[in-house]
């Protein structure tokens, strides 16, 4: 049996989860629409898009060249957005909205890498307006998230800083591991999309959660475990320690999710011109 010395000279470890469909039920950013609209940012047809684009979300998930149009998107409808509008908005519903959404078996994870001595990080494409709140609510270590540039005037410019998406949130976990001295084959990494199959390889215990069609293949083809999150529930009756403050986070992205929040207009568009007749 390991000393507590001992132990404690091990290299640190990391748990590592994509946010949508992986923690919560839906997309973190498309369920903050009807409180946008209600704040002035979006108008009601865009509401109604995104109902959709959140259906084709829960349906399939979006493919590489539907994510690139939402960031192409997103980058152009947020400008002018006043952040600290934003932040408001966020925070005075993210009860309300996210808190009844997410997974029980995630929070039941993530309290079982804390338990084992492990930093939770979510590593999110959606901005982190919506994604730190969000992880302060689950109790995570860490957020790493898209993030795009803001003017003097507090407003977003429309131009992206960081895009957490693919590769990049490959590197990014790389870089949490130079710097916080994870051994990364002894950490984990768990997500629903193909597109974060970068993210999973560099850890040594990859798991596909709820995973669409091209990352189940993917799963089975490397012989990665495959988990089924179905169990919604509110952390304040099944866990209350989740919703404690988080630890100071090292690694956070002042973001745009709520821009993103829109980008069902680009799913719908795309999805329109996929559908109609030659």
């Amino acid at each position: 049996m390991l000393t507590l010395v001992e132990i404690r000279s091990l290299p640190r470890t990391a748990a590592f989860f994509d946010l949508d469909k992986t923690v919560i039920a839906k997309s973190s950013t498309l369920t903050f629409s009807r409180p946008f609209y209600q704040g002035g940012l979006i108008n009601r047809r865009a509401v109604l898009r995104t109902a959709y684009a959140q259906f084709v979300f829960l349906a399939g998930g979006a493919d590489h060249d539907q994510m690139e149009r939402m960031r192409e998107y997103l980058s152009a409808l947020c400008k002018g957005w006043n952040v600290s509008q934003v932040k408001e908005i966020v925070a005075e519903t993210l009860h309300d909205l996210i808190d009844p959404i997410i997974y029980d078996e995630a929070a039941s994870l993530i309290e079982d890498h804390h338990t084992a001595g492990r930093d939770v990080v979510i590593v999110s494409t959606s901005g982190a307006e919506v994604v730190e709140p969000i992880g302060e609510l689950l109790g995570a270590d860490r957020v790493v998230a898209t993030r795009m540039a803001v003017g003097p005037d507090g407003c977003f410019t429309g131009e992206v800083e960081y895009y957490a998406y693919g590769p990049t949130k490959a590197e990014a976990v790389k870089a949490l591991a130079e710097s916080e001295g994870y051994d990364l084959s002894r950490c984990y990494a768990y997500s629903d999309s193909i597109t974060d199959v970068p993210m999973l390889s560099s850890v040594g215990h990859p798991y596909a959660v709820n995973p669409d069609r091209a990352l189940r293949r993917e799963a089975i083809a490397r012989d990665w475990p495959i988990l089924v999150f179905s169990r919604p529930v509110r952390l304040k009756r099944r866990l209350p320690a989740l919703s404690m403050p988080a630890r100071p986070a090292l690694v956070a992205a002042a973001a745009v999710g709520a821009a993103a929040a829109t980008a069902g207009l680009v799913w719908y568009a795309s999805r329109r011109r996929a559908t109609a007749p030659a």
